[in-house]
């Protein structure tokens, strides 16, 4: 959602209070999650399923779920569908959090490599950041398209390992055939996602 920078506290509250309980009670789901950028208003909500199947049966009931979100964002919506890929936990977010996510896209025909390099080459290096919480790698097969999320424990443990990343990001784009499309830092308001580990 592109929201309105004033309106992200409510937004905030809206899905922790509202949103959160009535997914509760949809089959399949498997949790929530929220970032966001105060500056610039860029928010992502996620909802994560334990199939696609559930997943495509639950878009009547959501529907009117997300809308009301954006409303309550002052802003639009734009909605995407991923396969996570890769989820990894070294242990739970808490409060201060932050999420590093950086898009990527590859060949489509590339994407099972792309995974497996993140899997064995890139998720090793990431779990040695400074602060280093979880990650997970998302992607969309028909375009290519992949969007990588590291969360740290807080904003300061990330800038500390810039460095690292971007020396990180220098070798492993090239192996994995990856051009780097966005970049941005968020805050992790809310991370209720119950997706097990797939490593």
């Amino acid at each position: 959602m592109q929201a309105q920078p004033s309106s992200i506290d409510d937004g905030i509250a809206h899905v922790r209070d509202e949103v959160m309980p009535a997914l509760r009670d949809v089959d399949g789901c498997v949790g929530v999650s929220l970032l966001v950028d105060r500056q610039s208003g860029r928010c992502i909500a996620t909802t994560a399923w334990e199939t696609e199947d559930a997943r495509r049966a639950s878009v009547e009931r959501i529907t009117p779920i997300r809308d009301r979100a954006a409303e309550k964002f002052g802003g639009a919506v734009n909605v995407e569908e991923w396969e996570i890929a890769v989820m990894h936990r070294d242990h739970r977010s808490a409060e201060g959090a932050c999420v590093l996510a950086t898009w990527v896209k590859v060949p489509p025909d590339q994407v099972d490599h792309g995974i497996e390099h993140y899997r064995s080459s890139v998720l090793p290096q990431i779990e040695g950041l400074e602060g280093f919480c979880s990650a997970s790698l998302l992607v969309d097969r028909a375009s290519g398209r992949a969007v990588s999320c590291t969360t740290f424990d807080s904003s300061d443990a990330m800038e500390r390992s810039r460095d690292r990343i971007t020396a990180l990001k220098a070798t492993s784009m090239p192996e994995a055939n990856a051009d780097e499309l966005d970049e941005c830092a968020f805050e992790l308001a809310l991370a209720h996602l119950r997706v097990p580990e797939l490593v």
